[in-house]
């Protein structure tokens, strides 16, 4: 049996709003790790997942399409077209065992903040 360590939510500064195009995407990274940021502006939203597609293994999500699939968020990767949630990760496609990993994000006075779980 392992015993796991408690994992505690941290908020990192990404960018600011005005770095994010409206529609579009930014890749941010925390330490090693490359985070797909998107200014979803049509709905005012934004949400992040990781940057690794994980159907080809590319670093490319953050460059793809944004639009939505019967009202639900999502982005197409650059390459094969796959969709996936931006709300919950999960592939919107045929494959069903493709997922990403998303993120919370908050905007405060213009400053986009991205919260990560790390062990404490």
């Amino acid at each position: 049996m392992s015993i796991t360590a408690p994992l505690m939510r941290t908020w990192f500064y990404a960018c600011t709003v005005a770095d994010v195009p409206a529609n579009g995407g930014v890749c941010v990274k925390y330490g090693d790790t490359q985070i797909a940021l998107f200014h979803f502006a049509r709905r005012g939203e934004w949400y992040a997942t990781q940057n690794l597609c994980p159907h080809r293994r590319q670093m490319a999500l953050s460059r793809g399409m944004i639009g939505s699939q019967d009202g639900e968020p999502k982005v197409a990767c650059p390459f094969h077209k796959k969709t996936f949630s931006l709300s919950d990760g999960r592939c919107l496609s045929d494959d069903q065992e493709c997922s990403l990993q998303t993120y919370p994000v908050k905007v405060e006075q213009d400053r986009i903040y991205i919260g990560v779980d790390v062990e404490e």
